[in-house]
């Protein structure tokens, strides 16, 4: 049995997801955290992704800054009627707005071609994910987010990290984490960002590892297994 973990597949083709979990021997035994912000900007918006999710009992999802904005504008479900107008308040445009801007339209098109039923599910699924898990694997300690830990201090919780701390922060290449052996694996933040010698591959320092290697640009993502840091493809 082994754990793998991957990140910010933002539309993403699901066949080519799929190619990647065989390419590294994933089965129903293993298990593979996905650490936010399967929608928005490509494809159909990451929609076939989080149906297959949905139904997979193996795979674990923690939510994305990206599916904390669609999970504000879940309004978009109601009916459009008088009362509906005469409630939408400046706050729910703005909302909207943000993840419009954010590319949510071409998922927020193609939930509109499910039934009402199909997009209640989603939105249900996405409300129960966290927005972090703690995980042991092997004699490997991990904390999993989607970007870090923002605000850090070894003796501070899990648990009283705000959703802005562990969904928008972006951490830089001198930020340490826990100085005890866990390991931070997050996504969010391309590992492009912090130079070009990291196109395409993990970022990784003594204390966290950035697995997100861009496909919200068209690259390939990254699998990393945790039980011996491999990742796929190599």
């Amino acid at each position: 049995m082994s754990t793998y973990a991957i990140s910010d597949l933002h539309g993403y083709p699901l066949v080519e997801l799929q190619k990647l979990l065989a390419a590294a021997a994933f089965g129903a035994e293993d298990t593979l955290y996905v650490l936010g912000d399967v929608i928005d900007r490509n494809g159909d918006g990451g929609i076939a992704m989080l149906r297959w999710m949905m139904q997979q009992p193996n795979v674990l999802f923690i939510r994305g800054n990206h599916e904390q904005m669609m999970l504000e504008c879940r309004y978009i479900l109601d009916e459009i009627s008088d009362d509906f107008l005469i409630g939408f308040t400046e706050d729910m445009l703005q909302s909207l707005q943000r993840w419009t801007a954010n590319g949510g339209d071409v998922t927020m098109d193609n939930l509109a071609r499910l039934s009402d039923e199909q997009k209640a599910a989603i939105f249900d699924y996405l409300e129960d994910t966290p927005l972090y898990e703690a995980v042991t694997v092997g004699d490997r300690d991990f904390v999993l987010t989607h970007a870090g830990l923002g605000n850090f201090r070894a003796d501070k919780k899990l648990s009283e990290y705000t959703p802005m701390e562990l969904l928008w922060e972006r951490p830089m290449p001198d930020d340490r984490y826990f100085e005890n052996g866990v390991t931070t694996v997050f996504g969010h933040t391309p590992t492009i960002y912090y130079g070009r010698e990291y196109r395409g591959c993990v970022m990784k320092t003594d204390t966290w590892m950035d697995i997100d290697t861009g496909a919200a640009d068209g690259n390939q993502p990254t699998l990393l297994r945790l039980d011996d840091l491999r990742t796929f493809p190599e």
